[in-house]
Order: C-alpha cells, then sequence, then structure tokens
C-alpha cells in the first residue's frame, strides 16, 4: 500500500498541470468553506497589510506599526500628509497586493523558482514582523512564518514548488472574498471607514468605483496566474 501511495505522488509530482489544478481546487475549497476560511483568512490579512506598509513607506510615510487581530481584521498605522497621491495609494494598495503576491508566486513556480518564492516569504514576513505591535499579530506573522520555514526545510523540491502552488492559487482566489464580503458590509452600513469609503472622501468618487477596481484587477490577476499555473510542464 505504501508502494502505491508513494508510486501515485510521484507521477503527480510529474505532472505539473494535474498537480496545479489539484493545488487550485484545494484552495478554492479553503476559500469557499467557512471552517477553512476564517482561520486562513489571516494569511490574507497578512499579505493586506503587508501591501499597505510597503507603498506607505515607498510614498514616503512614515510607517509606525501593523496591527492584526483575532476576528482576521488588520491595521496599518502610517504618519505623513493626510491627502495627495501618498495617502490614495496607500489606500488604494491593500486589496491588490494580495492579487499581486500570488500572480507573483505563479510566475516564480512556473519558471522553477519555488524555491525563490518561499524564501521571499520569509523575509517578507521578517520584516514584516518588526512593524507589528500586538501580541495576536505576533502569533500569526510566526505561525505563518513557520508553516512556511517547515515547508523550505523538510519538503523536497517537488513538494516545494506544489506547495507554492498551491499558496499561490490561495492568495488568487482568496483575495477576491475580502473585496466581496467588504461590499456586503457597506450594504449593510457597516464599514463607513474601510479603504474605500476612505478613498472615495479623498478623491471624491464613489466607493463602488474602488471596489470595482479592486475585483477586477483581482479577476485579470486570478485569470493570468492560473493560467501559467495550469499550463506548465512540471512541478
Amino acid at each position: 500500500m505504501d508502494e502505491l501511495v508513494r508510486e501515485w505522488t510521484a507521477q503527480l509530482l510529474d505532472s505539473g498541470n494535474v498537480a496545479a489544478l489539484i493545488a487550485g481546487l484545494i484552495s478554492l475549497v479553503l476559500v469557499v468553506n467557512r471552517a477553512t476560511w476564517l482561520p486562513l483568512r489571516n494569511v490574507v490579512t497578512i499579505a493586506h497589510e503587508g501591501g499597505h506598509a510597503v507603498i506607505a513607506l515607498l510614498s514616503g510615510r512614515k510607517l509606525n506599526g501593523i496591527r492584526l487581530h483575532s476576528d482576521t481584521s488588520g491595521l496599518t498605522v502610517s504618519t505623513g500628509k493626510a491627502t495627495g497621491p501618498g495617502m490614495v495609494f496607500t489606500l488604494f494598495a491593500g486589496y491588490p497586493a494580495v492579487s499581486l503576491l500570488g500572480l507573483g508566486g505563479a510566475w516564480l513556480v512556473t519558471a522553477d523558482l519555488a524555491h525563490v518564492m518561499l524564501w521571499g516569504c520569509l523575509v517578507l514576513l521578517a520584516a514584516m514582523l518588526l512593524a507589528i505591535r500586538n501580541a495576536y499579530g505576533v502569533l500569526s506573522i510566526l505561525l505563518t512564518g513557520g508553516a512556511v520555514f517547515a515547508v523550505v526545510w523538510f519538503a523536497t523540491p517537488a513538494w516545494q514548488a506544489l506547495c507554492s502552488a498551491l499558496l499561490s492559487w490561495f492568495l488568487l482566489i482568496g483575495g477576491l472574498r475580502p473585496i466581496g464580503e467588504l461590499s456586503r458590509k457597506r450594504s449593510r452600513g457597516r464599514a463607513a471607514n474601510s479603504d474605500a469609503d476612505q478613498l472615495a472622501r479623498l478623491t471624491r468618487t464613489p466607493p463602488g468605483l474602488w471596489l470595482t477596481t479592486w475585483y477586477l484587477l483581482g479577476l485579470v490577476a486570478l485569470v493570468l496566474g492560473g493560467t501559467w499555473l495550469l499550463l506548465m510542464p512540471q512541478v
């Protein structure tokens, strides 16, 4: 029995597009299923808040800290000019950051650079840890980093590629769900200070414009990244 399992596993890993398809289906289930989505949403929140933080620094703002909460929400605080392009780009960056990270991961996997993706994740998580300002945030970063490190340290290159594909799919698919959740909250009047509403006040545009833009960007990233993953010859 063990020999059959090993043989099946080897055949699966040798067939990159089949393995990528299975990884995509698993990621879809993880995102759609509420029981798995609630804890794993922390990964999406980490990427989201990291996007805010990176753009805040690139736009010349001072990063004061990041907080991650047990309800999977987050907050990135930066100081600088309260209006202008820097603030707009900082507010805008959170939702697209998740999809763009998934897209970048998909490209690295298809370029046979899964190990670069994994080490890159560890570097980014370590840098983000320095900016975390609450205990739950530290725990979230350490658990996520520990899982990635375990793959880097113990998994074979083929399994590293498969896990990287799974993470890429999860970010590509999971990057869309919070946008829908935000839209529903706004329809019930429960998200007056969301990124979309703050952008609307800064730019005097409808909040729905930002939600639509984020969703379209996420869909483009999903289609492009998914195509790359499904067409790769070997994982």
